[in-house]
């Protein structure tokens, strides 16, 4: 039996706009640095992944860059600039890499993870 469930994280407007903070959740194995990004224009979205970059060898992908390549929101790792799928999490130039994803939502103005 799985025990997930939705942890909250913080206030939204803690974060920046096209911008990563890092986290620290509990899940059924251990703890885990997360990377939470908040995304968009006029409707924004919040994504979380794997904080640690496996071709860096770091947990540096919440300082990374946002943007997108092919109309994938992606974030560049600072230290390769690989650049990871938000919402896949898998590496876009070494297709056989990938990070977690977390679903990611905000409820009642606060920013929760499943995890």
């Amino acid at each position: 039996m799985s025990n997930q469930q939705w942890q909250r994280i913080c206030a939204e407007d803690a974060l920046c706009d096209n911008a990563g903070v890092c986290a620290l959740i509990a899940t059924e194995q251990s703890e885990q640095q997360v990377a939470i990004f908040k995304v968009g224009k006029t409707q924004q979205q919040v994504y979380a992944i794997g904080n640690y970059d496996p071709i860096g060898k770091a947990n540096v992908l919440y300082r990374g860059i946002v943007g997108s390549v092919d109309e994938q929101i992606v974030v560049a790792s600072p230290l390769y600039k690989q650049h990871f799928s938000l919402t896949s999490g898998q590496c876009l130039q070494a297709t056989e890499v990938s990070v977690p994803v977390y679903p990611a939502r905000i409820n009642q103005g606060y920013v929760e993870l499943f995890a």
